[in-house]
């Protein structure tokens, strides 16, 4: 199977010369997403609707035959500790079963000080 570039039409993608997703072979290897909400441009001010759009984002980029039960790897970046409740609210009702192997770091501080957090994940096509 060939490399595919996807692309869920944020101005960022381009800009920025990067991928949405690449999927190569049985994996999808998604970018650091954000809480944008693509369709408005608005980036809410609290870490759980951010959290949801990030999710809504790479939900939205499992294309090829990947779902979010496939995803096997998370890492979730949050610029404040305090935050982390909230985040990990979000994610354990979207991953509720599926519990990918995660890690969370708590970085300085992410591209604009309105991201609160970024998400990215590596799937793997189930056989």
């Amino acid at each position: 199977m060939p490399r595919r570039l996807i692309s869920t039409g944020s101005p960022f993608e381009k800009a920025a010369g990067y991928s949405r997703a690449v999927i190569d072979g049985d994996f999808a290897f998604l970018a650091g997403t954000t809480g944008y909400d693509y369709a408005t441009m608005v980036m809410p001010s609290d870490v759980t609707s951010q959290s949801r759009n990030c999710f809504k984002t790479i939900e939205a980029a499992q294309e090829g035959g990947f779902a979010m039960a496939d995803i096997v790897r998370a890492t979730y970046y949050l610029t404040r500790p305090e935050d982390s409740d909230a985040l990990f609210a979000v994610a354990g009702e979207i991953f509720g079963e599926i519990r990918p192997a995660s890690t969370l770091l708590v970085v300085a501080a992410l591209l604009k000080p309105e991201i609160k957090v970024e998400i990215e994940v590596t799937a793997k096509r189930r056989s």
